[in-house]
């Protein structure tokens, strides 16, 4: 890598940890740090939503699916675009319309509204879990592309390196900081991807012809793929819409009710198909770069589009995209760092904060962030694929904490006994079976579906079971 691709990466990084350090000086208290104050614009939220969803995970991990399987893995973000739409209009207007919710900082506290206390525990749990493996699939992916762009430096001292800067500047800006650094870093990836990544890649290993040349044709086919992927990704992705802690500060640090729901249509039309195909497009440019013989030996299928971005760029150019892709990751590290971090304040230990001036509560709140922070990071050196830690703490929220949710939003009446069960169970399933099948105890589950079918599954059963043979009946009506 070019002394100047090292320059211009350098100041991206301390530009990030500066705009840190402004609002760490503009926060007041929590409701600036976790939701930002209440008054952001449409703008904004829709961008750092997108980037928060998308982020480095899908980017480094869409870019593997493109190397792999082709064009059909774009459908995995057009499951993004049905949940964010389904969400702005089922979900978005009552949670921000909701005077009882008017001054939520989390989403467990939907559940503590619904269900009482204890169930928003075990769901600010289910969060917090879910929420640090996620953080930990951004860091792995920013790892991943630094280690490979970057000359002299491996894989555990990357992820430090990408964690140090992820964690500090979200630290001390909190969300406001989160959301107003993915505007820029948004802006960044589409610059970098659509000026110049797909450009250069195209021009250089011959676009269109090459890729009927040296890929397979079912790789340039839309409908190269199994029911059972579709199912899986829906299952997976469409209800973290309505489980999603970092989408629900957004909801809450919106200017109003319309405010969010544009931000959410235009969210989703961000997902696919323009992240979808320019993701994918890549990777299938960085299988063909294989196929020529210009990348060497690829590890994995989520190695290639960094091997690609480094063979071909020029000095100058490769600053530029290598910082686009470290602004799509960090956007979302930051966002799932300040949910984790929010579900411990308050959610789980809201005694510590209960009563102590807006200031020791904003402190503690960062100690908090850091700490899980560096639990994230550790957990990613532990891990080796950036789209499986993602889709496991995908899996982990939506079969645990999505069918309590629906009964609770939608639902006459509400049982917190069953919610609690349902919580439990559906989470515990699919994570057993995510194990199982990682372990190689079992070679495939039933009709190859994904661990989360079976959890959500498990969960619905368990939930109207327990309603319908108990009177725990929480008497609060929406």
């Amino acid at each position: 890598m070019h002394e100047i691709d090292v320059i211009i990466f350098i100041l991206y990084m301390l530009a990030m940890l500066l705009v840190g350090v402004y609002f760490h000086r503009r926060n007041r208290g929590t409701d600036d740090y976790y939701v930002g104050g209440r008054n952001m614009g449409s703008m904004h939220i829709a961008l750092s939503v997108v980037a928060t969803d998308v982020g480095g995970g899908f980017s480094i991990g869409l870019g593997g699916l493109g190397f792999s399987m082709g064009l059909s893995g774009s459908w995995m973000l057009f499951t993004g675009l049905l949940g964010a739409w389904l969400a702005a209009v089922f979900l978005v207007p009552y949670v921000r319309e909701h005077k009882a919710f008017a001054h939520f900082q989390t989403f467990p506290q939907l559940f503590a509204h619904y269900y009482g206390a204890r169930v928003a525990l075990i769901a600010g749990f289910i969060s917090l879990i879910g929420y640090i493996g996620f953080t930990s699939s951004q860091l792995l992916a920013g790892a991943k592309l630094a280690s490979v762009s970057l000359e002299g430096i491996n894989l555990n001292q990357a992820l430090w390196l990408m964690g140090a800067v992820a964690v500090v500047y979200t630290v001390f800006g909190g969300l406001k900081a989160v959301i107003y650094t993915d505007t820029v870093q948004w802006i960044i990836l589409l610059v970098g991807l659509i000026l110049v990544a797909i450009p250069v890649a195209w021009t250089q290993l011959g676009g269109f012809e090459a890729m009927q040349t040296y890929l397979a044709p079912e790789m340039l086919s839309l409908t190269h793929i199994g029911w059972a992927d579709l199912v899986s990704w829906a299952v997976t992705i469409i209800p973290i819409w309505f489980v999603g802690m970092t989408l629900y500060q957004r909801i809450y640090a919106s200017r109003d009710a319309k405010t969010a729901k544009r931000a959410w249509f235009f969210a989703g039309l961000l997902e696919w198909p323009l992240m979808a195909f320019m993701g994918v497009v890549l990777g299938m440019l960085a299988r063909v770069a294989a196929e020529q013989g210009l990348l060497g030996t690829v590890g994995d299928a989520e190695s290639g589009l960094p091997m690609l971005l480094k063979t071909i760029l020029p000095a100058g150019l490769m600053g530029l995209v290598l910082s686009s892709y470290f602004s799509a990751i960090l956007s979302t590290a930051d966002s799932c760092l300040m949910a984790a971090s929010g579900n411990l304040s308050t959610d789980i230990l809201p005694k510590l904060l209960k009563g102590k001036s807006e200031q020791f509560q904003l402190r503690i709140s960062q100690v908090f962030t850091m700490s899980i922070g560096l639990l994230a990071i550790f957990l990613a050196g532990t891990m080796t694929e950036v789209l499986d830690l993602m889709l496991y703490s995908y899996a982990f929220m939506v079969s645990g904490l999505f069918v309590p949710l629906l009964a609770a939003l939608y639902g006459k009446s509400r049982n917190s006994l069953a919610a609690a069960v349902a919580m439990v169970g559906g989470g515990l399933c699919t994570v057993s079976l995510q194990l199982a099948e990682q372990y190689k105890l079992i070679q495939k589950l039933p009709w190859e579906l994904d661990a989360n079918v079976f959890g959500l599954s498990l969960s619905a059963l368990l939930f109207f079971t327990i309603k319908n043979v108990t009177h725990d009946v929480n008497t609060i009506k929406s």
